[in-house]
């Protein structure tokens, strides 16, 4: 579990600098960023069913000049991370439930991420005066000290991030697997209903700054309705 905590912290910070400092090859976008954490913790399905969710989630956000979008790499590397350390820990791949389960909890951390992205951009801002001045003196040493501490707080912020949530994954184990059989159904059926609601964001470009809140919550309300009604056939 160490290995996966330490492989999970270093994908999501190095994904964090390759969206915003070097490379920018699209690798930080959901789909290839949690594929890419499934890869590496063995279980490659799980983390393409998550990335696949957040990437329709975040297909019309693009941060053009000043302008500030959901961190969308933040909640598809987190929910990987989770889901598939939760289905490890259970001695099983992750399932749809485990899947519904990560986005629905990793979801807000797009929001989250873009809060701290402004707070850390107004940080780098000190470093660009003395960045050019060390550019115009030649002293090339002394201008990738001034970007390294621009960039080193993005790194470590989704580093700890991801970090914790592969950790959170095999620490809430035991409690997803104790859940009664209505929850995980209701989970379950909660999965291809944030899909089709991803689809629906992404076919219709939705631009809203809420667009991911009102979509999680739509999903956990129709799960939670079709978890009651299983509940009340059950008990029939």
């Amino acid at each position: 579990m160490s290995l996966a905590v330490l492989v999970s912290a270093l994908w999501g910070g190095l994904l964090s600098l390759e969206r915003r400092a070097f490379l920018q090859a699209a690798l930080s976008r959901p789909l290839p960023a949690a594929t890419g954490v499934g890869l590496l913790l063995g279980d490659v399905t799980t983390g393409l069913m998550v990335g696949l969710v957040f990437e329709l989630f975040f297909l019309g956000g693009v941060a053009l000049g000043g302008a500030q979008v959901d961190h969308e790499t933040l909640p598809a590397v987190a929910g990987a991370a989770f889901a598939v350390n939760l289905g490890h820990a259970s001695g099983a791949d992750a399932t749809p439930a485990v899947w519904a389960l990560a986005i629905l909890i990793a979801a807000p951390l797009g929001l989250i991420g873009r809060q701290v992205d402004g707070w850390l951009d107004a940080r780098a801002r000190r470093y660009l005066g003395r960045l050019l001045d060390a550019v115009d003196a030649g002293t090339v040493e002394r201008a990738t000290r001034q970007n390294l501490r621009a960039m080193w707080p993005h790194f470590a912020f989704s580093a700890l991030v991801s970090a914790m949530a592969c950790l959170g994954g095999a620490l809430l184990s035991p409690a997803v697997a104790q859940a009664p059989i209505a929850v995980v159904r209701g989970l379950a059926w909660a999965y291809p209903l944030l899909a089709t609601v991803a689809a629906a964001v992404a076919v219709h470009a939705c631009q809203g700054e809420g667009r991911l809140r009102v979509a999680a919550v739509v999903a956990l309300v129709v799960a939670l309705a079709l978890l009651g009604a299983m509940g009340v056939r059950a008990w029939a």
